[in-house]
């Protein structure tokens, strides 16, 4: 089987972060591949603020550009909106049944996991990692036999923070991987005017 970490997110747009966290998470979990799920309509996002989808997603292809292991991938935009997490496991395991999914989340989604779709299916089904994020506060000891506690470190960088800078005109340098600065200011400016 084929360990394959599922890192869902809007990547609005991706940055320095994202890429950093993902190639932690690569050799902690001791996973194979991690996927970078381009979400099309995250059911906790106003859909509005987001760029289109498959520049969004082009984004990620050009950011992971020479970074063994990491995977951009449109999986999620073949199927319906929102994107429930359940229902793309559920498919992603039917595509592909020589591979072994696991859900990488944030500290701050663990904090509402109770809350998601079909949540107790998915803890019932799969493997769950949790990297840290600012302000979230995740017990070890309480965690289920399937779900861990990873030990990255906290990166302080956001997407929300990367579009304001580029409507300001400002340097996003450093933020976001090289490879995507030029398009990405041309992509969001246009967007955010």
């Amino acid at each position: 089987m084929i360990k394959t970490g599922i890192f869902g997110g809007s990547f609005n747009p991706i940055h320095n972060g994202h890429v950093a966290l993902a190639s932690r998470i690569l050799k902690e979990a001791g996973l194979d591949e991690v996927w970078f799920l381009v979400t099309p309509q995250n059911p906790w996002k106003n859909e509005c603020d987001l760029l289109e989808d498959d520049k969004r997603l082009e984004l990620v292809r050009m950011a992971l550009e020479g970074h063994p292991g990491l995977v951009a991938s449109d999986f999620e935009f073949h199927l319906p909106k929102p994107s429930y997490t359940w229902n793309t496991l559920q498919a992603l395991s039917a595509a592909f049944p020589d591979r072994r999914f696991t859900l990488l989340i944030g500290g701050d989604n663990w904090e509402r996991f109770a809350h998601w779709y079909e949540h107790d299916k998915i803890l019932a089904a799969y493997e769950i990692a949790i990297y840290p994020r600012k302000g979230s506060k995740i017990d070890r000891r309480s965690l289920p036999a399937n779900v861990r506690l990873l030990r990255t470190r906290l990166i302080n960088v956001s997407s929300t923070e990367i579009r304001q800078r580029i409507h300001d005109g400002l340097s996003v340098e450093g933020m976001v991987p090289p490879a995507i600065i030029s398009l990405a200011k041309k992509w969001y400016g246009e967007f955010l005017k």
